[in-house]
């Protein structure tokens, strides 16, 4: 029943399965949601069901959509690896790499990408940057080559390859009464305010971490999903954060930010290249974790200095 199925109708649904947003499927192919409704309505013609169904304001795949998202994301790896295969036997720099990177990463990952392109001018990159369970479920679905990351996931089998170092800490205000101090212990902050990342994000994790080492919990804690509102929220005076200090570059050598000169920061993380363990390597991506492991450092000190 799927021999008249187009492979451009795959595609269409399987971006509509990774996002269950049909808006969000139409702007990741550059197509309108008209369109994009009407090629998965033509597929689940000839399939015979539904494949996606509506519960409130969240979009669902049905099981008989489920079924076929396993299938068509393994279909859709393997002619990637076979389009890389293919590129690779001609020789060059051209191919294809799917990277995807956590909103933390988002700081320098783009330029990292840059100077390899500069090597590699062929190259075909889609960058993809969300928080980390949505990178971890990319690569649970095989649908990227590569992840950057501050912690490889526990619950996939993936090979994790550390290639910098990852300092977090708490920034507060220039005006803070706490940024004139010299030396503080994390205690003296339990009356503060702190601007938290969403649970399921690595800077969290990071955080909850760091103070349940040392039994500490804050006063208040204000959740948000976006290191900018964070950073923004801090230099507004409505508190403090935990955060990467690969984000607030800009802000700390400006003095709009301070980093809190606390006695058990920054806590010390890595950054690594993730990727599945039993996933073959294209020339490129392969090429590209070698380049993190050798420059990457270097790169991030640059680009954050």
């Amino acid at each position: 029943m799927l021999d008249r199925v187009t492979l451009r109708q795959l595609r269409i649904f399987a971006a509509a399965a990774r996002h269950l947003h049909f808006g969000r499927a139409a702007e990741e192919l550059n197509l309108t949601q008209p369109a994009v409704s009407i090629q998965l309505k033509e597929l689940e013609l000839e399939v015979g069901m539904p494949l996606f169904e509506r519960m409130g304001r969240r979009t669902h795949l049905t099981s008989a959509g489920a079924e076929l998202w396993a299938h068509v994301r393994d279909l859709l790896a393997r002619l990637r690896e076979a389009d890389e295969a293919m590129e690779s036997l001609k020789g060059g720099s051209a191919g294809q790499l799917q990277i995807a990177a956590t909103t933390t990463a988002e700081y320098f990952a783009p330029r990292l990408l840059a100077q390899f392109r500069r090597v590699h001018p062929g190259l075909r990159i889609r960058l993809t940057v969300d928080n980390r369970q949505a990178v971890v479920r990319a690569l649970a679905d095989n649908t990227i080559d590569l992840a950057i990351m501050g912690q490889a996931p526990r619950e996939l089998d993936t090979v994790a390859v550390a290639f910098a170092r990852h300092p977090l800490a708490i920034v507060a205000a220039p005006d803070h009464a706490l940024a004139r101090k010299r030396r503080l212990k994390l205690a003296q902050l339990a009356n503060e305010t702190f601007l938290i990342r969403e649970r399921g994000s690595g800077t969290r994790d990071a955080m909850e971490r760091a103070f349940a080492a040392q039994r500490f919990r804050p006063a208040e804690m204000i959740e948000t999903g976006s290191n900018e509102t964070i950073k923004q929220a801090v230099m507004a005076g409505m508190g403090v954060s935990f955060l990467s200090l690969h984000t607030v570059g800009l802000e700390a050598s400006t003095r709009r930010l301070v980093v809190l000169p606390v006695s058990s920061m920054p806590v010390m993380r890595d950054w690594y290249a993730v990727h599945r363990a039993r996933k073959h390597l294209s020339p490129a991506t392969a090429a590209f974790r070698e380049y993190l492991v050798a420059e990457g450092a270097r790169l991030i000190a640059r680009i954050m200095a």
